[in-house]
């Protein structure tokens, strides 16, 4: 059984983490921003749908860490392709189209303006 209070504060980690609003986060996800309210609230519990939604959006997210607090978020084994951020996204692109076909990457960092950064190795 998922305890409502501990998948709330995993879920606004996940909203922090992106740095997402509960809005944007809604979006994204494609539920209404009433259901979110309602779960950070204690109203409402996640359904399955839910939080299938939250698994799709954000591959990053493992599912046994969201529902009970076993394991690890983020999930450092998803790939850089599998991004759903849309910055990383954009930043990507913008670095793909100055890179010459004949070099291979081999690690990107990503520096944020609150003074964090990710650090990306290509396998």
């Amino acid at each position: 059984m998922i305890n409502s209070k501990e998948f709330t504060e995993r879920l606004e980690k996940i909203i922090d983490f992106y740095g997402e609003s509960a809005s944007s986060f809604a979006e994204k996800i494609g539920v209404q921003r009433s259901s979110i309210s309602h779960i950070l609230s204690g109203r409402n519990k996640p359904s399955l749908d839910f939080v299938l939604k939250v698994l799709s959006a954000y591959p990053e997210v493992e599912l046994y860490w969201l529902l009970n607090g076993k394991g690890i978020f983020p999930n450092q084994t998803a790939s850089f392709e599998n991004q759903s951020n849309t910055s990383e996204t954009k930043t990507r692109d913008a670095f793909e189209t100055q890179i010459p076909n004949d070099k291979d990457i081999e690690r990107i960092v990503i520096f944020f303006k609150d003074g964090t950064f990710k650090n990306f190795h290509n396998q």
